[in-house]
């Protein structure tokens, strides 16, 4: 199983990146995935999650009408547009599998129904 996300940069407030997060070696269509971040200094913070079919998404509130998520099962491909982007957005970003029931019950997701990890890539918001 790998995840390698990628296309974190520096960027300036109020600008967009697209991170994405290349998925192998297991049946990514058969899994909802999800993106968590970890700011520096700071725990991890669950940021968004989709369907495995990309039906239904979900975001943490801070982000919610800047960042959207996405997925492309024939690529093997999840992404995260994210616009408008705040210097509180600065953090490593993670993609992960999620294997924990479908809503979750509570506001967010727990980190421990997150199976596979990959790297990360870091998104630096700064002028």
């Amino acid at each position: 199983v790998q995840l390698v996300e990628s296309g974190g940069v520096l960027v300036q407030p109020g600008g967009s990146l697209r991170l994405s997060c290349a998925a192998s070696g297991f049946t990514f269509r058969r899994y909802h995935m999800g993106w968590v971040r970890q700011a520096p200094g700071k725990g991890l913070e669950w940021v968004s999650s989709i369907s495995s079919d990309g039906s239904s998404t979900y975001y943490v509130d801070s982000v919610k009408g800047r960042f959207t998520i996405s997925r492309d099962n024939d690529k093997n491909t999840m992404y995260l547009q994210m616009n408008s982007l705040q210097s509180e957005d600065t953090a490593l970003y993670y993609c992960a599998t999620y294997q924990g029931p479908w809503p979750w019950p509570g506001s967010r997701p727990s980190f421990a129904d997150f199976g596979y990890w990959g790297q990360g890539t870091q998104v630096t918001v700064s002028s």
